[in-house]
């Protein structure tokens, strides 16, 4: 296979409704640019939602990791590029950079994907799918390392005020987006810390799916050697089911 089809990459423009109050990409924004152009890709290499359906399966996102290093700006043009890297065990596993002004790397970012049967809901191996293709994936990983476990927060963290899942949280599927615990996570801070830091790091493992109406809780806590580490679980209260866990690093917004 062609080399142009295994590494894939197109352009965004930063739109006004995409950007923060700091004049800069949301966080979030940036994850969906990577879940849109994931997902498009796997189209074209014949192995996205639609070729999986045909077999009853789908993907689901397990883990995600991105390191920031300059946070686009309001109608900035931003060149995202993607690349599938094969399979590890039970992962199939996709990277990401992220270049703007300049060609300049803004961003990188590395993600871990299961195959799920729809009926059974049991994890599959992915290799039926991507097997043909292993010997040509490219086998560079932009962060130098897969998405890892993260750590629960620790004991004694601060739990948020419960919420509920709203229609808006919902994809195709009835489920939570993967995005938006991201986006529910960030919104737990408050304004004048946000204010004042920006993420420079963000890893993420999805752990179970979430619902319509579900009351959701998040739990944070710093780690003991640095108060910009937070580590969060996002919750749901009804049976205690530990949805997702996000660590996020940031920084003071003058570095």
């Amino acid at each position: 296979m062609a080399m142009e089809m295994i590494e894939y990459q197109r352009s965004y423009r930063i739109p006004v409704y995409e950007m923060g109050f700091n004049h800069k990409l949301s966080p979030h924004s940036l994850f969906n640019y990577l879940q849109d152009i994931a997902s498009e890709h796997a189209e074209i290499l014949k192995f996205g939602k639609d070729d999986l359906i045909k077999e009853n399966r789908f993907w689901v996102l397990s883990r995600i990791a991105v390191k920031i290093i300059e946070w686009p700006l309001w109608e900035e043009t931003i060149l995202v590029k993607t690349w599938p890297r094969g399979t590890e065990k039970l992962f199939a596993l996709r990277d990401f950079e992220v270049t703007g002004k300049n060609g300049q790397p803004v961003a990188m970012a590395s993600s871990s994907w299961l195959v799920v049967d729809r009926t059974s809901r049991r994890v599959q191996r992915p290799d039926s799918v991507l097997s043909h293709f292993n010997e040509e994936f490219p086998t560079k990983s932009s962060l130098g390392r897969n998405a890892s476990k993260v750590d629960a927060p620790a004991p004694g963290s601060v739990k948020s005020s419960p919420f509920r899942v709203q229609v808006s949280d919902l994809d195709i599927n009835l489920h939570v987006n993967n995005v938006k615990y991201l986006k529910w996570v960030t919104d737990s801070y408050d304004l004048d810390f946000r204010m004042k830091h920006i993420p420079e790091f963000i890893e993420i493992n999805y752990l179970a799916e979430s619902r319509y109406n579900d009351e959701i809780s998040i739990s944070t806590s710093s780690a003991e050697n640095n108060a910009l580490q937070r580590n969060h679980s996002v919750v749901r209260n009804v049976d205690n089911t530990e949805l997702c866990r996000v660590q996020i690093n940031w920084k003071d917004c003058l570095q």
